[in-house]
């Protein structure tokens, strides 16, 4: 497995892949959080890292699919599967490799945000005006919900030899899981009987729950649940060379 690791992580920066991702993540939040009038921290009056919590699902729904797209439907189309499982590796143990390799590469991009935090903190009067609480959660959260879009990512990968049909089949599956079931919740059928149950099929949901601050267990093992089937489910998908 920490051949497969090596090996894409090699290619992320060995290309300009894994600089793009982070560079286009930190500039994103950058350009919202200190730029934008509408949602520019200078405008508040009050010390909160909101902003970013809200507008980094939005930018992962489209960065993660993109950075996944690659990892098996290249493979598939030129062939190289064929040469990756004649090592000694269990189609798990390659899946793990590329997904952990691609978790490295989000975890890279969402330390140097850390800054954001510190700059906050010294912006707020009196300073350390923040709830660090509620903070810790949400970047606790918005790991997890990068784990579960990276899983997301390289299983629709793994279904097709198109870059591009992966791109978007892991955009709409990373929409569907993270606000799709909100979006169901508001149907007739559901408002007023079993629409809060609904919610809790999405990540979004979770997601908040976590933000507030408090790990609750239940949203724990919801994202590890997430995660696992798709995991399994990619792993399935590279079983049907055998079939």
């Amino acid at each position: 497995m920490y051949s497969i690791f090596k090996k894409e992580i090699n290619a992320f920066f060995s290309s300009l892949i894994g600089y793009i991702v982070i560079g286009v993540f930190l500039v994103t939040l950058g350009l919202v959080i200190w730029v934008f009038p509408d949602t520019s921290l200078l405008n508040y009056e009050y010390a909160t890292l909101d902003q970013l919590f809200d507008i980094a699902p939005i930018i992962f729904t489209f960065l993660i699919p993109a950075l996944t797209m690659r990892s098996f439907s290249e493979e598939n189309q030129t062939g190289t599967i064929e040469l990756l499982v004649t090592r000694p590796l269990t189609d798990l143990q390659i899946v793990l490799g590329k997904y952990w390799a691609v978790m490295l590469l989000l975890i890279f991009a969402l330390i140097p945000t850390l800054l954001y935090y510190y700059t906050v903190w010294e912006l707020g009067s009196p300073r350390g005006n923040l709830d660090s609480g509620a903070i810790m959660g949400s970047y606790i959260g918005l790991v997890f919900l990068a784990a579960c879009f990276a899983a997301i990512g390289l299983f629709a990968s793994s279904l097709t030899k198109d870059q591009i049909s992966a791109f978007i089949l892991g955009l709409f599956l990373c929409f569907l899981f993270h606000w799709g079931f909100y979006f169901f919740s508001k149907l007739p059928i559901f408002v007023g009987r079993v629409d809060d149950i609904v919610q809790m099929f999405g990540i979004d949901a979770h997601y908040i729950s976590i933000s507030r601050g408090v790990i609750d267990t239940r949203d724990i093992v919801y994202f590890l649940s997430v995660i696992g089937v798709f995991i399994a489910g990619t792993v399935t998908a590279l079983e049907r060379r055998k079939w």
